[in-house]
């Protein structure tokens, strides 16, 4: 009996036959109808309730899950449920999410015929990344009659996790085998110098730069041949990642943390595709999740798997740390991208030092965030003495900022500047910016 549940149809049914009741004190004739509905309403429940459970695995229902989920992005969780019963049904679907969605009305709505599957899907947007446990998929179905429902219960305890966002993955590939990324418009990467692996030597074609025109094999074959080269490759690309306290602020659901991670994958996906060694670290009072720099075909798993658990200590980043482990980690120059958020130049003052140290050795760019709260406080037309000053608090932060930007160019340091939810394309762009200039 613990799989059966009455349906609010019944207990209107029970109101109207107690309405006829109260009627009957001042009509007794009615009294016998009001017996005779009440009977027809136990016989009917009896009857539906017969039909229900008078036949076992009569609904069949499977929840398809994809294997992981990907972190601030739309996953979608498919539903195929099957009617065994001779009749149609009504069904009630309460999947049990898990409880990080904190969604507490979940309920679809179906009806399936005799003998026929229902398939639909829902979306969820994790904004965590981590272990994600699904309860019972319960179906309730409902006879013609509908006064009560059988509750049918598939796949208790199933678990996913959530991982960096990687959905988009081959979207920015398709876009960087370009080189241009759609931000406001297109933005395409000029190629400079001829700082690229020389590939082969061919014949001349109009259209070809004249200043790669290889002489001594033109006077060998008495034809205009030309050197051809392509992007220099096995280039050590490395990911820093700050996961103190500065890294929880929030924006839209997700971290500074898990944009820079949701980056930080997209981005290595990117390098190992254009053939560079794509490695990275986390760091905050110690450095964690080290991975060397390679361009074998598992290491962008490797660099999700390292990804996959990680969270904000809270402390206070230890640059000087970090500073001592690059030096001894990274012994050849390479492309240090670090991902990390300064509100103020006195923050950026304490650790300037540091930064220059790997700017000697390495060519480093610093990705840091702007405000979205704080551009629209400066892009709103005040209209009270408070709006006036919140906008001028705002405009001294975003000046800050820009000063944060002039000092790190001053000592040759790169800088990305970017609003969290541009950061993937941002960065990329950086990538491939510093690729074709061929400065590394």
């Amino acid at each position: 009996m613990k799989n059966l549940y009455i349906n609010t149809r019944f207990f209107f049914s029970l109101i109207g036959v107690g309405i006829v009741y109260v009627l009957a004190f001042f009509f007794p004739v009615l009294m016998w109808a009001a017996h005779l509905l009440l009977l027809i309403c136990f016989l009917a429940a009896m009857v539906d309730y017969l039909l229900l459970f008078n036949q076992k695995n009569a609904v069949l229902a499977q929840r398809i899950l994809p294997e992981k989920l990907s972190n601030g992005d739309e996953n979608f969780v498919k539903i195929d449920i099957k009617n065994k019963y001779s009749f149609k049904i009504r069904t009630k679907i309460i999947d049990e999410i898990p409880f990080q969605f904190q969604k507490r009305d979940f309920l679809i709505t179906k009806d399936i015929e005799s003998g026929r599957n229902t398939y639909f899907q829902y979306s969820l947007e994790p904004k965590e990344r981590g272990e994600y446990s699904f309860g019972n998929l319960n179906v309730y179905a409902s006879s013609p009659l509908g006064l009560v429902s059988r509750r049918f219960n598939f796949q208790k305890d199933a678990m996913l996790p959530a991982y960096p966002s990687f959905v988009h993955l081959r979207k920015y590939e398709l876009m960087a085998l370009q080189s241009e990324f759609m931000l406001g418009g297109i933005k395409k990467i000029r190629k400079l110098g001829h700082t690229m692996e020389f590939e082969q030597i061919k014949e001349y074609v109009p259209g070809d730069d004249i200043r790669t025109i290889n002489w001594k094999a033109t006077s060998k074959t008495n034809r205009l041949m030309v050197n051809q080269f392509q992007d220099e490759k096995s280039q050590r690309i490395f990911i820093l990642i700050d996961k103190g306290r500065t890294m929880k602020m929030p924006f839209n659901g997700l971290s500074l943390l898990d944009y820079s991670i949701n980056a930080a994958m997209a981005l290595s996906h990117i390098i190992l595709k254009k053939g560079d060694r794509s490695g990275m670290m986390t760091f905050s009072k110690k450095t964690e999740n080290k991975i060397a720099a390679e361009n074998k075909s598992g290491q962008l798993k490797k660099i999700s798997e390292a990804l996959y658990n990680i969270k904000t200590d809270f402390f206070e980043s230890d640059f000087n740390r970090l500073y001592q482990d690059v030096k001894y980690s990274l012994n050849q120059r390479s492309l240090v991208l670090l991902f990390t958020n300064f509100e103020t130049l006195d923050g950026l003052n304490r650790q300037l030092k540091y930064l220059r140290g790997i700017a000697k050795n390495h060519l480093l760019v610093v990705i840091f965030f702007k405000n979205s709260e704080l551009q629209t406080l400066i892009h709103k037309n005040p209209e009270s003495m408070q709006e006036i000053y919140d906008e001028i608090v705002a405009e001294k932060f975003e000046f800050e900022k820009k000063l944060i930007i002039q000092e790190l160019r001053k000592y040759g340091i790169y800088t990305v500047y970017t609003l969290p939810e541009n950061l993937n394309i941002d960065v990329i762009n950086k990538y491939l910016e510093i690729k074709a200039r061929g400065i590394l």
